[in-house]
Formats: C-alpha cells, sequence, structure tokens
C-alpha cells in the first residue's frame, strides 16, 4: 500500500472496500478515527491522517468511530516475512498468549526470537509496541461485545483478556473517555435511530429466532452472536462445498440449504458449538455461539478466521493468478475463492492422513468412525453434531489395533499414533502461521507421511499459502501430464498464491477428485 496521502485520501474518498482493513483515516477536527468504507460525510484532506493500523490511531490519540467501528475492518494478509512475522504476533496476542501471565519473553521464546526482536518486528510494521497492540486488540473485542450483544458488562471484561472489571473501566476511560455502560448506551440509541420496523426486518427476526423451521427449541439468552469482517468477493457457496465434503460426522456439519457451517468446539477446558452464516449485505460472517465460550472468546474467533481464509485479499490473488491462461478461466468463474483452513491443526492432519490412497469420501465415513471411537461426547442443539473432536494425547494412548479395527490399514495407524505423539510432545506445533518449513521437515519424518500430504497440511492446518503439492494426480494432470519437477517450475509464475492457484485446479477437475491418490 502506498504512503502518499494524496493516493490514501483518494481511496477514502471513493469508499472503496478494497481498501478496508488496510488503512485507517483519522480526523483531526474530530479526534476520531475511520475505515477507509465510512459513510460519514469526507473531511478536508487537511484535517486526515493516515495510519496502518488501528493501534497506530489510537496510539495518536484518535478513538475508533461508532459508525464503522474499525474493529469490525478485516486484517491484513502477509504478504512478506516481516508483515507475516507482525501477524503471527497479532495471532498469538488475540488468543491469549500475550498477557500478564504469559508476556512478551515467553512469546519470543515459543519462537525462537528474542523479546527485543519482536518488539522491533512489531513497532516497524505496526507502529506500536506489542503490549499496546494487546490493549488495543482487548478493547476493540470488548467495544465489539458491548455494542453486539447483551452480555454484562463483568462477562464483557473478562471475554476480551481484562483479569479484572476495574482494570477493564480504567483501561476504557482512559482511552476512549468514557466508561463501558455510556458507550453500549450510545450504540443502543444509534441503533434505535437507524432501525426501522419494516416487514423485512420482521421476516429477518424471525429467522434468527430459536424456534427455527428444523431446529430445537433453545433459550434465547444461552446465546449471541459476532461478526467477523472480509473482503469481498467472498466465494462462501464454494468454500462451504468442500467442507461439506470432508466434514467428519458427529464433529461437523454443513447445512447446504441454509448457507450454514456447524461444529462443536473444545478450546482448553471449555467445550461447545458454533453455527457461522454470510452476511454479504455486511461483507461478514456471522457466528453464533453459547455464552459458555466467551473465555476463550478471543482464540475461537482467530480460529474461525483461519478456517474461512478471512484475511485473504481476493482481488490482489486473483489478479495474480488471472495472468495465467490456464488459471485465468477459472478465477474468472470463482472470484474470492478461499482456501479452506483448519479449526484444529491435529484434528486436520489426521484427516489428512486419513486420505492417502482413498477417496474424499471413503476418507470423510473413517475420520467420522475415528471421531465416534476416541472423541468425548458433547451436547448441542443440533442434531448431527455432538461429539468433540479426538485431542492428540488420546490418540497418542491407542494401539495400533485399537485404530486398525476401524477399517485403517496398520501402517496408516501408525502414522497417526506417531503424529498424535509428535503434537503432544510439542515436537511438531500444527498453528496457523507457523514455520511451514520445519513443520514439512517434521511430518516427513514421520512415518507413512510423504510430500504431498506434508504441503497438504501446511496449506491447510498452517494457513501456508504458497503451498504446492506439486505430486498431486489430478494437479498434474490439469498440468498437462507433467512430472512433478516441471510443474514446480510451471507454477513459479503463481508463487506466493500457490495454494490459490492448486484449489482453483482442484475444482476445475473437480469430477475427478474422487478417484485423486490424495484426499
Amino acid at each position: 500500500m502506498t504512503s502518499e496521502p494524496a493516493a490514501l485520501y483518494n481511496a477514502f474518498a471513493a469508499r472503496d472496500p478494497r481498501f478496508d482493513g488496510v488503512f485507517y483515516v483519522g480526523v483531526t477536527s474530530t479526534g476520531i478515527y475511520c475505515r477507509p468504507v465510512c459513510t460519514a460525510r469526507t473531511p478536508k484532506a487537511a484535517n486526515c491522517r493516515f495510519f496502518e493500523s488501528a493501534g497506530a490511531a489510537e496510539k495518536a490519540n484518535f478513538r475508533p468511530c461508532l459508525r464503522c467501528r474499525p474493529e469490525l475492518a478485516p486484517g491484513n494478509a502477509p504478504v512478506d516475512d516481516a508483515q507475516r512475522i507482525a501477524a503471527l504476533i497479532v495471532q498469538r496476542i488475540e488468543e491469549g498468549m500475550v498477557d500478564e501471565g504469559a508476556g512478551i519473553e515467553h512469546v519470543a521464546a515459543q519462537f525462537g526470537w528474542s523479546a527485543r526482536q519482536i518488539r522491533r518486528i512489531v513497532q516497524r510494521e505496526l507502529g506500536v509496541s506489542p503490549i499496546e497492540l494487546v490493549l488495543t486488540r482487548r478493547l476493540l473485542l470488548a467495544k465489539q461485545l458491548l455494542t453486539e450483544t447483551t452480555l454484562p458488562i463483568t462477562q464483557v471484561a473478562f471475554a476480551s483478556g481484562f483479569a479484572s472489571l476495574r482494570r477493564f473501566n480504567d483501561a476504557f476511560n482512559g482511552r476512549y473517555g468514557m466508561p463501558p455502560t455510556r458507550l453500549r448506551s450510545t450504540a443502543r440509541q444509534a441503533a434505535a435511530v437507524t432501525t426501522r420496523p419494516t416487514a423485512a426486518t420482521a421476516r429477518r427476526t424471525s429467522l434468527s429466532a430459536p424456534s427455527r423451521a428444523g431446529e430445537p427449541d433453545r433459550p434465547a439468552h444461552a446465546t449471541f452472536s459476532l461478526q467477523l469482517a472480509y473482503r469481498p468477493p467472498f466465494d462462501w457457496a464454494g468454500i462451504l462445498r468442500f467442507l461439506d465434503a470432508r466434514a467428519t460426522r458427529g464433529v461437523e456439519m454443513v447445512d447446504l440449504e441454509r448457507g450454514a457451517y456447524l461444529r462443536t468446539v473444545r478450546l482448553g477446558e471449555h467445550t461447545g458449538w458454533v453455527r457461522v452464516t454470510n452476511r454479504p449485505d455486511r461483507r461478514a460472517l456471522s457466528v453464533e455461539l453459547p455464552h459458555d465460550l466467551t473465555p476463550v472468546l478471543p482464540a475461537l474467533l482467530g480460529r474461525l478466521r483461519h478456517l474461512f481464509d478471512l484475511s485473504a485479499q481476493p482481488e490482489m490473488i486473483d489478479a495474480q493468478l488471472a495472468r495465467d491462461p490456464l488459471l485465468a478461466p477459472l478465477v474468472a468463474r470463482t472470484p474470492g475463492l478461499r482456501v479452506p483452513g483448519a479449526f484444529d491443526g491435529f484434528e486436520l492432519a489426521v484427516r489428512a492422513v486419513l486420505g492417502q490412497q482413498v477417496t474424499v469420501k471413503g476418507a470423510t465415513t473413517v475420520a467420522g468412525r475415528v471421531a465416534a471411537a476416541f472423541g468425548e461426547p458433547v451436547r448441542t442443539p443440533y442434531e448431527g453434531i455432538d461429539r468433540l473432536a479426538p485431542t492428540a494425547e488420546r490418540i497418542a494412548r491407542c494401539r495400533e489395533g485399537d485404530i486398525a479395527s476401524l477399517g485403517i490399514i496398520r501402517t496408516r495407524a501408525q502414522s497417526i499414533i506417531a503424529l498424535a505423539r509428535a503434537v503432544e510432545h510439542g515436537a511438531l506445533p500444527l498453528e496457523a502461521g507457523g514455520d511451514h518449513e520445519h513443520a514439512i521437515a517434521e511430518l516427513r519424518a514421520l512415518p507413512g507421511i510423504g510430500a504431498w500430504t506434508a504441503q497438504y497440511i501446511a496449506m491447510r492446518a498452517l494457513r501456508w499459502p504458497d503451498a504446492f503439492p506439486k505430486e498431486d494426480v489430478v494437479l498434474r494432470k490439469a498440468l498437462g501430464g507433467l512430472t512433478s519437477a516441471r510443474a514446480e517450475a510451471r507454477a513459479g509464475p503463481w508463487r506466493p498464491w500457490r495454494s490459490y492457484a492448486t484449489l482453483h485446479l482442484w475444482r476445475g477437475g473437480a469430477p475427478a477428485m474422487d478417484h485423486a491418490s490424495r484426499d
């Protein structure tokens, strides 16, 4: 993104949604900062200051706009190493790894860097220190909870990462110059002014009520919903079809008719479920979840962002891939394609191993057996999701015969147990944004896991945008039967978006995918 104020002001004045989340605008005459899609009256150029992040704007003493709500802006996709590292730190912050108990030194040790390196990278890339970024992220999440939900203030404080209500109130007053209760009151008044009770509103209300057709009744107060923004276009139907074909029975389910994805959730000691639908009118996904998951809300929302690839910049990716004559018609047919991620890295890795040498349908069936045998039961209001995905700790204690009895060959059972033990002992972190080269090498060292499986896991579990399973049968067929080495050379111009190119080619050869040698 350019740093020229004139170009940034022109993008802001055009209200171009492609720049949403790429920069923020601070208005000196009001002391407020906005997203470039804000519908408020365009200020004079002389009154505008531009920032690369919400944290930088708040450090400069600007307050978030109540109309465009900067906390809903989609995040930047990493495009080089420094940005990737900064984005990784942001992810760890969002998942609660940087707080009073852990600290920046703990995070630095996990990444193999020094605390000084982390501070320098984050300061250079985002314009704020890691601790300032922690506070900004907590306050923006709290602001979203205050304006979108009816959660009690105390619950908002803890859900957004504050250790006490007093610290939350002090931070909120200090940053925004008002108590949390006043922000909630102001937001409700603004909503009351803009909301009109039309027939369309009544229909939407009836559809969101607990008594939806085909679903069990449940107390309205037991759940709440939040939005996760994305950059359009977004091929929601495509990502649902992909996940539907690979949904593990009992753990996850796709309702293609209603356009919804549902799954069970385990984060630490907290369990529950989520239901995700698309709101294209708001350029956001709507996430419904029970109150029981509020203590792990930052981690949950972060995992859903990875699962649905919400930080992607589709127009940038599509523009580059469309330069290739082979990919151009596929990109035109499916604009805004996303690479589905993983809610849990180990869960996805087991699914990938089960998919070796069998059809997608066959692997899905066996994955359901594994979940039924080794996953714990959990109560949800939805028929069809009632099991938690098996943990690495549980699978690591299994014997080969336990897994082989489910119709899995012994060599593959050995691979799954070895995978579980590597994850359990910390030798193989399968987290989004992690060191893909290290993870691929560790995966290849495990028995029965080859290059294709390692690349597939890197693509989905580690969210590596340049993964390329060059050994894939469908992929090589789409490239005219090239050898693996020549296929890799042919894919050179697609970098660093080879994961997206791969998915385009898989979809182009979808009828043959069930006969591919890999899942």
